[in-house]
């Protein structure tokens, strides 16, 4: 059984890696099917640099993970159950208020 500290730490986790627009849309993508991080990028419209940089980051937060394919990298979300939380998450927002947006939203830390 995780402790407080252990669920704390697991939910801030998750939310660094919700905390940047850019990383909500990786896992959006890979939670309908794995790809690959060029076809990300293109997708995205970001620099295979720049997403390397937040694939990074998704993977030290341990929600997707890199599987080799051949002389290739594919990344898929680590558990399945991450996709059915981000539409849990995104549905129960929503579903609160539509009307709302963060206070700070035009702060680099914020919404």
């Amino acid at each position: 059984m995780l402790t407080v500290a252990a669920d704390v730490e697991v939910l801030a986790r998750f939310g660094r890696a919700l905390a940047d627009p850019i990383r909500c849309r990786v896992l959006l993508l890979l939670r309908d099917a794995p790809s690959y991080p060029a076809d990300l990028a293109e997708t995205l419209g970001v620099s295979r640099t720049r997403l390397s940089n937040h694939l990074a980051c998704l993977r030290d937060c341990g929600l997707v993970v890199a599987v080799p394919d051949g002389r290739r990298t594919r990344y898929e979300i680590a558990d399945d159950r991450l996709g059915h939380a981000l539409d849990d998450l995104r549905t129960a927002v929503v579903a609160v208020e539509t009307d709302r947006t963060c206070a700070d939203s035009g702060a680099e830390d914020c919404c």
